[in-house]
């Protein structure tokens, strides 16, 4: 839980999602103490000649390259990004867009992929290189600034998830100092704003949800979780580079933090019919779905979702195959009473979730439970047992789910005994039914 959180402050500019981890905690730095408010520099203040962010022409090249990124093309998307840099080779935007390309390829996995971590890290740093020059060279380049803070960002974001705390600690700082300068673009243009929305937001969420990480959020900015949700919105509707992060922000936060799917529902939608090869987008807008009960909607994407896995598509891991299978045997389940499709989605997503190793929270442990209730709805004790025995096993011991599995337990373990056989957790030992 305390990783989870840490996360949320070295990732700062883009990276300020909830992750999974263990509970250790690096030390945390002391942070200089930036006032975070609704202030910005006159556009007449500032010299932008030469900036490549208010550069429409550039803005007008790019539109298809990001449209690419974020539809998961990254191909096409990289060959136009590397045609920036021919003509722009000491500018940090095309290294960082490049940069962004690989964050995309790791996201889906929930981190785990590592195989795109070193270009990551070498795009970013190029980055990093040439933001510094800028920013020596004119310390009111403000470009640079959004560009730095991005990039230490990213570097911060990728060592915390890598537990590489000591780099993650330094780019942390590193990237809240030029966020705080910036800042003072936000008149310029909405993509200079992304980093301040989400510091406004998730300061003010961690002090309520977390107060005993009070004392840490002095050396942050004071935030505004009302104004951080505006600006969200602000960067989404209006922004170019940071427009679709910020949509992405804004719909985990509306799901997840604000718990609430039926907000949450349209951006989701609009990002799934916008980008329909993205398989992040995708299984969030099935989730959404989900919830909202759109349950026509759900199975068409995961079907669509199991049907781009089964083509070895970019995006589409056994992540999202574990989201698709779960929500369709919940369907198969519930809605057509079809328990023998269930129990395959069910088992599908169970193998899904042991491939990647996510196999303490959510749907893997909720499969097996399903599983187990309807084996003892069938009186067949024995694999009611086997399944119950994973959920006691995996599932939090405050959760529900534990307690009905430990009260299953032990009210029919001593018959099972008994009778000459003994429950057993089970092994996945399932094939999967696509390929990755």
């Amino acid at each position: 839980m305390y990783r989870k959180l840490l996360l949320l402050f070295f990732g700062l500019f883009p990276l300020l999602t909830l992750a999974q981890g263990s509970n250790s905690v690096p030390p945390v730095p002391s942070m200089p103490g930036v006032e975070v408010a609704d202030v910005e520099v006159l556009p007449g203040a500032v010299d932008a000649k030469g900036w490549l962010l208010l550069d429409q022409d550039i803005q007008t090249e790019l539109e298809g390259a990001v449209h690419n990124l974020y539809n998961f093309k990254f191909d096409k998307a990289e060959k136009q990004f590397r045609s920036l840099r021919r003509r722009y080779p000491e500018h940090p935007m095309p290294y960082f867009l490049l940069g962004l390309s690989n964050w995309w390829k790791i996201l889906p996995t929930n981190m785990q992929e590592k195989k795109y971590d070193k270009l990551l890290y070498a795009y970013m740093d190029t980055a990093i290189t040439y933001g510094e020059k800028l920013y020596e060279a004119d310390n009111k380049n403000y470009e640079a600034c959004f560009f730095l803070s991005a990039a230490y960002g990213f570097d911060a974001r990728l060592n915390a998830e890598r537990s590489n705390w000591r780099k993650a600690t330094v780019s942390s700082k590193r990237a809240l100092n030029y966020l705080a300068k910036s800042r003072e673009a936000n008149g310029l243009s909405p993509d200079f704003m992304l980093g301040e929305a989400l510091m406004n937001y998730y300061a003010v969420w961690i002090s309520e949800n977390y107060p005993l990480l009070r004392p840490v959020l002095l050396f942050f900015p004071k935030g505004n979780q009302k104004l951080g949700l505006e600006q969200l919105r602000t960067v989404a509707d209006n922004g170019f580079y940071t427009g679709m992060e910020a949509k992405f922000f804004l719909m985990k936060i509306l799901l997840n933090e604000e718990d609430n799917p039926a907000q949450c529902l349209p951006i989701a939608r609009y990002l799934a019919a916008t980008y329909p090869d993205n398989g992040y987008f995708q299984r969030i807008y099935a989730l959404t779905c989900f919830r909202e009960q759109q349950n026509q909607e759900c199975e068409r994407v995961c079907r669509d979702i199991l049907a781009k896995l089964n083509r070895g598509m970019p995006g589409y891991e056994g992540v999202s195959g574990k989201y698709a299978t779960y929500m369709l045997g919940s369907l198969m389940q519930l809605r057509y009473k079809d328990q023998a499709k269930a129990k395959d989605y069910y088992e599908r997503c169970i193998v899904f979730a042991e491939s990647t190793g996510e196999t303490t929270v959510g749907f893997y442990v909720y499969a097996n439970q399903n599983l187990a209730q309807m084996a003892a709805a069938q009186r067949d004790i024995k694999t009611a047992l086997r399944y119950y025995s994973v959920v006691r096993d995996k599932a939090d011991r405050k959760s529900e789910s534990y307690r009905e599995a430990t009260a299953y337990y032990k009210k029919h373990k001593n018959n099972q005994l008994n009778s000459g056989s003994s429950p057993t957790p089970r092994a996945a030992s399932t094939s999967l039914q696509t390929r990755r």
